[in-house]
């Protein structure tokens, strides 16, 4: 049987009577630590209103069987991406360098006679494959010299070389070709966005691509190759989407929290979530699970989903079994009791120990005195 004064002080003080009950529910349920100061009914979604749907978005947000697709993809570090090149032809403008090899064609060369040694006359003759020496010279022969072409596009090098002959031949005609037109690196494989937000495309320098689609990022990459590829078409693609992450938090009852990053592909749920991390961990509070989901408002309040775990695991229930989006933390809390007894033990422990050392001591002391009684010294 209730006593009187506490049946009086319930029925006259209702209000309190109802602040005590749910100081307790807070205190062995931990309910009161995901509601950042606001009711528990404010994040049920049957209770969404145009005042409560600011805060915690609860009957807006998405979740299984009703999932949004995330906006389009912003390209950061550490993604990794796919980046291939269709053609690999050099432009018209592209220098030649030295050690690399020419096609060189003359009419109207020096007339070769009947009785002329085969040597002899192959050095009169310009037809072949030339290569670039190292001192950035085409070298045409014992007959015709030398020619410095090395670093110039193909276009002045013709001109350099007909301007060459010319003090030697009587109107010659030339025609200097490449015979392999594509560049010696070919742009193919994945490419990591480095942390300053640029991808590298060996010697065809850098590019920044951070904070771009991946339509923008395509336009400036075959901008940027222009200046040595003629007319490039790039093919891009995310290989590894490594920028977008979710976390779970899990509580360690007093004696620290795990965190786990996860990547988000657009399509986990809670329950993939807690799947990724192997399941709930001993001590966690299956009553006390929320997802904090970052406001696009710096200075906006914090947006809170409550999570039903025993509804999503037990009921196959889908209302609070939230997607997952970029920058959610969800959270598992300890269960109260190990909380607990996790801080009583720390605050225990120093005393035991002390306690521990005067048993030692005491023992130690004694069986001393009963040696030296027995006449052990």
């Amino acid at each position: 049987m209730v006593p009187a004064p506490l049946v009086w002080t319930l029925r006259l003080r209702p209000c309190t009577a109802a602040a005590f009950v749910l100081f307790l529910c807070a205190g062995l349920s931990g309910c009161a630590s995901w509601t950042s100061g606001k009711s528990k009914d404010q994040c049920q979604p049957e209770n969404c209103t145009s005042s409560t749907a600011g805060y915690g978005m609860a009957c807006e947000a998405p979740r299984e069987l009703r999932k949004v697709s995330l906006p389009e993809y912003m390209i950061e570090p550490p993604d990794v991406l796919l980046i291939e090149s269709v053609n690999n032809i050099r432009p018209s403008f592209a220098p030649v360098r030295a050690g690399e090899t020419l096609i060189v064609q003359v009419n109207r060369t020096i007339p070769i006679g009947q009785i002329e040694d085969p040597v002899s006359a192959q050095f009169k003759q310009i037809n072949g494959l030339y290569v670039i020496g190292t001192d950035g010279y085409l070298n045409l022969g014992p007959e015709y010299g030398k020619v410095l072409v090395a670093d110039q596009p193909l276009e002045e090098i013709q001109r350099r070389v007909d301007e060459h002959l010319r003090q030697i031949l009587t109107d010659p005609q030339v025609l200097v070709t490449l015979p392999m037109p594509q560049n010696k690196q070919f742009i193919a494989g994945p490419h990591l966005v480095r942390p300053d937000g640029t991808v590298g495309l060996g010697v065809y320098g850098s590019v920044y691509v951070t904070g771009m689609t991946l339509q923008q990022a395509k336009y400036t990459l075959e901008k940027h190759l222009s200046q040595h590829i003629h007319r490039p078409e790039i093919s891009i693609d995310i290989l590894a989407y490594n920028s977008k992450v979710y976390y779970v938090i899990t509580d360690g009852g007093g004696a620290g929290e795990q965190v786990y990053r996860i990547p988000a592909t657009g399509n986990e749920t809670v329950l993939d979530a807690i799947a990724g991390v192997n399941g709930l961990p001993a001590v966690a509070s299956k009553a006390s699970i929320w997802i904090a989901r970052p406001s696009p408002d710096p200075y906006g309040p914090d947006q809170i989903l409550k999570v039903d775990w025993n509804a999503i695991a037990q009921g196959a229930q889908t209302t609070t079994n939230y997607q997952m989006l970029p920058g959610d933390r969800l959270y598992v809390k300890a269960s109260p009791l190990i909380i607990m007894s996790t801080k009583v033990a720390k605050l225990t422990a120093p005393f035991e120990r002390m306690l521990g050392f005067t048993i030692l001591g005491n023992g130690a002391v004694q069986n001393l005195s009963g040696k030296n009684v027995n006449g052990g010294f």
